[in-house]
This record gives C-alpha cells, sequence and structure tokens, in this order.
C-alpha cells in the first residue's frame, strides 16, 4: 500500500519558516520524480516545487523561487520543504505528490500551512 504522509505544518507569522517532511512507504521512493503542490480555499492546486529521482536537479514556482527549498532523502524515503519568509499569501494545504505532473502518481493527505500575525 502506497502511503505518503506530510507532517510540519502549522501557524507561523509572517516572515518566519517552516519545514515540511513527506514521509513515503510503499513506493521505490528513490525511482519517483518528487514534487510539492498546494491548494487554499477556492483556489484550485498549485505546483509549487519539484526534484529529479536523484535530487541534483529542483525547480520552483516563480511565486517561492528563492524562498523555498526541495530536497530529499532517499535512504530514509523522505521529501522536505524548508519554507522561509514566509507571507500570508503562502497560507495553503500542502501536499506532497510522487510521480511527475498533476496527473496519476500518488498523493499525500496534505498539511495546513497558515500565515498570519
Amino acid at each position: 500500500q502506497v502511503r505518503l504522509v506530510e507532517s510540519g505544518g502549522g501557524l507561523v507569522q509572517p516572515g518566519g519558516s517552516l519545514r515540511l517532511t513527506c514521509a513515503a512507504s510503499g513506493i521505490l521512493f528513490g525511482n519517483f520524480v518528487m514534487g510539492w503542490y498546494r491548494q487554499a480555499p477556492g483556489i484550485e492546486r498549485e505546483w509549487v516545487a519539484s526534484i529529479t529521482s536523484d535530487g541534483r536537479t529542483t525547480k520552483y514556482s516563480d511565486s517561492v523561487n528563492g524562498r523555498f527549498a526541495i530536497s530529499r532523502h532517499n535512504v530514509r524515503r523522505n521529501l522536505y520543504l524548508q519554507m522561509n519568509n514566509l507571507k500570508p499569501e503562502d497560507t495553503a494545504v500542502y501536499y506532497c505528490k510522487a510521480g511527475p505532473g498533476r496527473d496519476g502518481g500518488y498523493w499525500g493527505q496534505g498539511t495546513q500551512v497558515t500565515v498570519s500575525s
């Protein structure tokens, strides 16, 4: 059974930081491109960042580039998202995904990130 479990979300003030973790099981984690997506209320789910299976190449949406960093540990089967200088518009449920693009692959259940003073 495939499981992707996100953790590390919470309430943080603007300018603060959070580190999200996605723990994978039931898949050959090291074979998958991995990504982070987010969805705010009333807004379509959007791509945030992705990383190749070997961790050598990362990509970011324009809205988070320079503030967020995606990384992975293939032995531990973990995916990470370090989020710095958080803004209120970063408030959303954050999801990890195994597999490229939006279609196919596997999704986690999400973790809530709220940026507010």
